[in-house]
């Protein structure tokens, strides 16, 4: 259940960024259609973050203590733009322009908005 809740949150959280954030398109001409292609990209997503992200931070391990860390918004800007051509390689509507700044700022708005979002949701360990 709670991998359910984190998809619908990781959702949520890439529909605000198509929201608030020019560069990132949700073409779906229904609701329906809408809700289901971000459940589909939150699934690609998850898949990414687990997948890439240890392997990425791994070897580029000496880059983020170098940079403090700021390596980290380069490197969530490209998983997006991955997330964003996979996407559009399963022809789902869903569409990031460019590099900077949509990929960059729509990785980060994700990221605190689905930080936030979690923050609400209990855990299994809080009871």
């Amino acid at each position: 259940m709670g991998i359910l809740i984190r998809l619908v949150i990781t959702a949520v959280s890439l529909w605000i960024s198509t929201l608030v954030i020019d560069g990132i398109h949700l073409s779906a001409a229904t609701t329906l259609g809408k809700v289901g292609t971000l459940l589909a990209v939150a699934v690609i997503f998850g898949i990414i973050n687990a997948v890439l992200r240890p392997i990425v931070k791994t070897i580029g391990c000496g880059l983020y203590v170098l940079t403090l860390g700021l390596i980290a918004l380069i490197v969530n800007g490209l998983l997006f733009l991955l997330v964003s051509w996979i996407a559009g390689q399963a022809s789902l509507p869903f569409h990031v322009d460019n590099f900077w700044p949509s990929a960059v700022l729509g990785a980060l708005l994700v990221g605190i908005v689905s930080w936030l979002l979690n923050m609400l949701v209990p855990d299994g360990g809080d009871d």
